[in-house]
């Protein structure tokens, strides 16, 4: 019987191999880690060492990511305070919708509890680490949110602290004169771009270090994991719907959007999101879609690109889902208020990375190791991403693109 899954794996490598498709690889990387684990459990516990690096190298692309984006979505906007009113209405508007898409991805996690049930594997420290977050009073956790030295924090991997330090940073840029503020933004857009291809080298691992955490946690927890896995996609799906349901086609009525032209707009953007998984390639297509619609190049020029930094619907709702699925996973139980203080971590930490490769992974390793959660279960849903990522990504583009009508019937210019 093993003999003939262990075929059946070699038919499916040889696919990979032909298609040469990082996603097709890490599928395969997570059938192969799972056969390991369950054939030979001692021999998988061994290669945890091979996620440990995946995650290491991870973990080092947090800060100068989130710095780079952040300084660039807020400082690299010099006509912000041309724009005005338009301005503070949209970023009122996403700030709203972004909330609502955690708060419906939160929901959604509590009521199919995905993860809950699963005997997570101990990792190295378990027995140093608390089941549990430590309780802190109302001052600690606001004091804890503002950095004392910024180095401390980077080495800490106090993600809140590093959001926090870029916001101000990047608001202080904005009031520099131009010629000196160029200097500092040039630098911050080459560091950008530089993380984006370290996060693509980075990549090259994942089939290993997922395939590698798979096993490990297979030879612990058994094949029952995947139906939790599977749960976990299903529930992203149902939450997704429901946020188009009950917030963006709510807000285009209440705003007087065409609906029915506007979805015939937003069909072929939000096609290629799917497709690429990538909010950047379907941003071209949107924009143009949106000025034959009607709204103004100003306005589309405005509040779309802007959209990519802070208005990130369908990733919000996956990273509040997924953050909640590994403290499930984990057994760890989170009060009502310690998740609203999550979320609010979130709503900062998942501002500006919509172009960048497997985005949501960094935050959300960021954010659980803020909460002292194990990693073990990000690896789980790294097996799944790209399915996942699929579904997020067009809810992105949908809801930039009706922020930009919203924008342009509020301010009259439809």
């Amino acid at each position: 019987m093993i003999v003939v899954r262990w075929l059946g794996i070699a038919v499916i490598g040889l696919f990979a191999f032909k298609r040469k498709s990082l996603t097709t690889w890490i599928l395969v990387a997570m059938v192969v880690g799972a056969e390991i684990g369950h054939d030979w459990p001692t021999f998988a516990t061994n290669l945890r060492v091979l996620s440990q690096i995946f995650l290491n190298l991870i973990r080092t692309i947090i800060a100068p990511l989130l710095f780079s984006t952040l300084v660039i979505g807020i400082a690299g906007h010099p006509n912000l305070r041309q724009v005005g009113r338009m301005g503070i209405k949209a970023l009122i508007y996403f700030e709203v919708v972004t909330t609502l898409a955690l708060l419906i991805g939160l929901a959604a996690i509590n009521i199919s509890r995905a993860g809950v049930g699963v005997t997570a594997p101990p990792g190295p420290a378990a027995t140093q680490t608390p089941t549990t977050p430590v309780p802190q009073s109302a001052t600690e956790i606001i004091l804890h949110v503002f950095p004392e030295n910024i180095a401390k924090s980077v080495a800490e991997g106090q993600v809140l602290q590093i959001v926090v330090f870029s916001i101000l940073f990047g608001i202080a840029l904005a009031m520099v004169p131009q010629p000196s503020r160029q200097v500092m933004l040039g630098f911050c857009e080459s560091l950008s771009e530089t993380m984006f291809k370290f996060t693509n080298i980075v990549m090259l691992f994942a089939p290993i270090g997922v395939g590698a955490a798979i096993a490990y946690t297979v030879g612990h927890m058994g094949l029952g994991i995947l139906v939790n896995l599977f749960t976990l996609l299903a529930t992203l799906y149902g939450a997704l719907f429901v946020f188009v349901g009950a917030v963006l086609f709510p807000i285009a009525l209440m705003t007087r959007v065409p609906v029915r032209t506007f979805v015939k707009a937003v069909a072929e953007p939000v096609s290629i999101a799917f497709a690429t998984t990538s909010s950047e390639a379907a941003l071209p297509r949107a924009m143009e879609e949106m000025e034959r619609l009607g709204v103004p190049r100003q306005i589309v020029a405005f509040v779309i690109p802007t959209g990519y930094s802070f208005n990130l619907d369908g990733t919000s709702l996956y990273l509040a889902l997924a953050s909640i699925f590994v403290a499930q996973v984990a057994g760890v139980h989170l009060s009502f208020g310690q998740q609203l203080f999550m979320v609010f971590t979130l709503m900062l930490t998942s501002k500006g990375v919509a172009g960048v490769p497997r985005a949501a992974l960094v935050i959300l390793l960021g954010t659980v190791a803020s909460f002292h959660l194990p990693v073990e279960p990000v690896f789980i849903v790294l097996g799944i991403d790209e399915l996942m990522d699929m579904g997020r990504t067009s809810v992105n583009v949908l809801g930039n693109c009706l922020a930009s009508v919203v924008i342009a019937r509020w301010e009259g210019e439809m």
